[in-house]
């Protein structure tokens, strides 16, 4: 067994172990054990309602992800570029990524009603200012002498920012990837919680209305697992996309 993988079941026994024994103890009448938990999610696994639920979580998820991903990330390209649409358009993204923007949920089902669209807007506004900073300041930081060494060897603007810019930085790009994807399951589950209780918000919205913590807590547990297993598949893609500049992991 590697020391990658000890140390994650480790941490995986530490954290569960805590779980069960708060629930046994119990810290709180609402806190369920860790196997209570778990007997819960396989509950709703076989009988298909954790599987229907997902259809309607992840359609507004997926789709809010990939607008936040190639629109942030061709933004976060312009504005590490230029200088003028940094000035312009980095401030705008700042506040955004400073602002509770939870608050303008009601804006949105106001503007667009409850519907898709608004759930889409919030994933979108949750995980695409950190998309934009981060590729804007991997691609600001490029070194300056990659640059001129492309330069010198006749490279045009195109071949610079697609053969050195790019693949420079690509580890804080995927970075922000990664960090926007987590931001933007919190979106998702939010949109539910807020908007309207469909998907795992309306499980576990449902499940706290009439104390069923089990299987509330197992719908929790259920989103965070998709999420982790979202951000290692974006790891996948950029070990195969960027073979020679990855720079390791937390995971590894």
């Amino acid at each position: 067994m590697s020391r990658s993988l000890f140390l994650k079941l480790l941490s995986g026994i530490i954290v569960f172990g805590a779980w069960e024994i708060a629930g046994r103890i119990p810290v709180s009448y609402a806190f369920p054990t860790f196997f209570e938990s778990m007997a819960a999610l396989g509950v709703m696994t076989i009988d298909g309602s954790l599987l229907e639920a997902y259809v309607d979580t992840l359609r507004p998820l997926v789709i809010g992800l990939l607008i936040s991903a190639f629109i942030g990330i061709a933004l976060g390209l312009w504005v590490g570029l230029t200088r003028w649409f940094d000035w312009l358009v980095s401030p705008i993204f700042i506040v955004m990524q400073a602002a509770p923007l939870a608050a303008l949920i009601p804006l949105l089902v106001m503007v667009y009603g409850i519907g898709l669209t608004s759930k889409v807007f919030v994933v979108c506004i949750m995980a695409m200012p950190v998309i934009v900073l981060n590729t804007a300041g991997a691609v600001r930081n490029t070194p300056t002498n990659l640059k001129e060494m492309g330069y010198s060897f006749l490279g045009n603007e195109r071949d610079i920012i697609l053969k050195i810019v790019v693949p420079a930085a690509s580890p804080i790009i995927f970075s922000g990837l990664r960090l926007g994807t987590s931001a933007g399951f919190i979106g998702a589950i939010l949109s539910e919680l807020k908007i309207t209780p469909t998907g795992i918000g309306d499980i576990i919205t449902y499940s706290r209305s009439i104390a069923d913590y089990p299987s509330m807590y197992a719908a929790i547990f259920s989103i965070m697992v998709l999420a982790v297993l979202f951000l290692n598949l974006l790891e996948r893609i950029e070990r195969y996309l960027f073979a020679g500049n990855v720079r390791g992991y937390a995971t590894d």
